[in-house]
């Protein structure tokens, strides 16, 4: 309101200035100070526009912060508070990945709680063998020998009667193909629960194609320095990555082992 009356005021300033009363100003010079009043009016609706938008922006770029701090704080509460063991079961039942599902396996064992047992059985014999593997883990993890002697089997089964996700080149369903990543989880499912009685299992595996490649490494894992030997002739292996692998493995037994 006080610019707008300065603004009336500098029009009746003008017409008094060039004797518009009077009849003694020229129509030029009248039509330039109109102008130059537009002027004004116009920077004055401009800055008035821009100063608006620019609060709006602020505003919603500031809630969009709030929002974000909010949805930020929900996360970290959410993974900050323990998870139960049914809803961690649910979450194994509902995954259909099976590293995925490795990762909700990690949490199950983490809490040491047995009475999960029950209710993973049935995944026991489930047709999908890497998810039969990861219930298999839950089980020796938490000292159930049927763990240990389902992914053993695994490791063993040759059989085409399993669930088929691997394709071959011309795009259809590979139970060969199968066999072998399943059977090279079951391997590494072996590294990753730590149990010496595995050791002698994956020795005799050194020189199997589907798996041998990933021996070593759980060779390595598992740290029983018996290994040592028998990777010491790996060594030997036609091929470069399985040469590689054992010698990473042997690196890493012998240093834990001078520890």
């Amino acid at each position: 309101m006080v610019r707008g009356a300065s603004n009336l005021l500098a029009v009746e300033y003008a017409y008094q200035a060039f004797g518009v009363a009077e009849g003694t100003c020229t129509v030029s010079a009248f039509t330039r100070t109109l102008e130059r009043i537009s002027f004004v009016f116009l920077g004055v609706i401009v800055e008035f526009a821009f100063s608006t938008v620019l609060r709006a922006f602020t505003m919603a770029r500031g809630f969009g912060v709030m929002c974000g701090a909010l949805l930020a704080s929900i996360c970290l509460l959410s993974t900050a508070l323990p998870q139960t063991v049914g809803g961690l079961v649910e979450q194994f039942e509902g995954t259909t990945v099976f590293w995925e599902q490795f990762e909700v396996v990690k949490k199950i064992v983490a809490l040491h709680d047995k009475s999960v047992l029950p209710r993973l059985e049935p995944w026991l014999r489930c047709e999908d063998m890497r998810r039969r593997g990861n219930a298999a883990f839950v089980f020796a993890r938490l000292g159930d020998d049927r763990g240990f002697q389902v992914i053993h089997a695994i490791l063993e089964d040759r059989s085409p009667k399993r669930a088929v996700f691997e394709i071959d080149s011309a795009g259809h369903p590979s139970p060969a193909r199968q066999i072998r990543a399943d059977r090279y989880y079951a391997a590494h499912l072996f590294g990753d629960l730590k149990d010496v009685r595995a050791v002698p299992v994956l020795v005799a595996l050194l020189k199997d194609e589907d798996v041998k490649e990933v021996v070593p490494w759980s060779l390595g894992e598992i740290g029983d320095k018996s290994a040592i030997p028998p990777l010491k002739d790996a060594l030997a292996d036609n091929s470069l990555t399985m040469r590689a692998s054992a010698l990473r493995a042997l690196e890493k037994l012998e240093r834990d082992t001078s520890d």
